[in-house]
């Protein structure tokens, strides 16, 4: 059946594996089927589960076991019957690359209107009886209602960048260097606290030098009093005395 290429969905992952997802082939109850193309420009068709198949065990394992069959291992007696025969199951296309991780994709060349990754796909649902005609209701799996791709888990975060060697020395040195004038610091702050402080130095001895009597200025003299005449009556005021001086008894 052709298929015609349609613009990617949201929920579609931009990249499986190695290829590039460019757009969808085919949209089916199982899975989908995408063009994609490798990093030499090869152009590719890839059949990708729905998540609801790809969380179904039994139908996941149908898918994967359809593709190892097309692809068996390389060693062993059905590798080695596989490369004589050339191909693997009847119709079946090559296979260049799978996943059988959480969510299975697998990958063949894109052959326009020629058998595609959408033949590992007709694996996953089961129908009619293994013996005699089929009889009863047909089962629906619980799992159909879930159309949305199984899209892979994100690739995990990349490690934290590791220093150099020359910077973590760099780095341990600064650190001792620190330390050292910590510890140089705190003993001078703590460690000269303990110590008896000097003696002090013995004040000089007091020098008493002996001052001067005090002189009397010229104002401070005292000027005789004039001696009264024979003529003048009256009684004659007394000389006053100087200090020190004995006038003696009185006459």
């Amino acid at each position: 059946m052709a298929s015609v290429a349609t613009p990617l969905q949201y929920g579609d992952p931009p990249r499986l594996g190695a290829y590039v997802v460019q757009a969808r082939l085919q949209s089916l109850a199982t899975g989908f089927v995408y063009l994609a193309q490798d990093a030499d420009g090869r152009a590719v068709s890839v059949a990708l589960l729905t998540r609801g198949a790809a969380l179904d065990a039994a139908a996941r394992e149908r898918f994967l076991t359809a593709i190892r069959q097309a692809a068996p291992a390389r060693g062993g007696v059905r590798g080695w019957m596989a490369r004589a025969r050339g191909r693997g199951p009847a119709g079946a296309p090559q296979v260049l690359a799978m996943d059988d991780g959480p969510a299975p994709w697998v990958a063949v060349a894109y052959t326009p209107g020629g058998v595609g990754a959408a033949w590992f796909l007709q694996s996953v649902l089961v129908s009619g009886t293994l013996i005699g005609e089929t009889h009863g209701p047909d089962f629906v799996p619980y799992w159909l209602g879930d159309r949305a791709p199984a899209v892979p888990a994100p690739p995990p975060p990349a490690p934290p960048p590791v220093e150099t060697r020359r910077a973590v020395l760099f780095a341990l040195s600064a650190l001792v260097v620190l330390l050292v004038l910590t510890g140089a610091i705190a003993w001078l702050l703590l460690g000269r606290g303990d110590e008896d402080p000097p003696p002090s130095r013995p004040l000089p001895p007091t020098m008493f030098v002996p001052t001067p009597p005090p002189l009397p200025s010229p104002n401070d003299t005292l000027k005789p009093s004039p001696t009264p005449s024979p003529g003048d009556s009256g009684t004659v005021s007394p000389r006053p005395s100087l200090p020190g001086e004995d006038l003696g008894d009185p006459i």
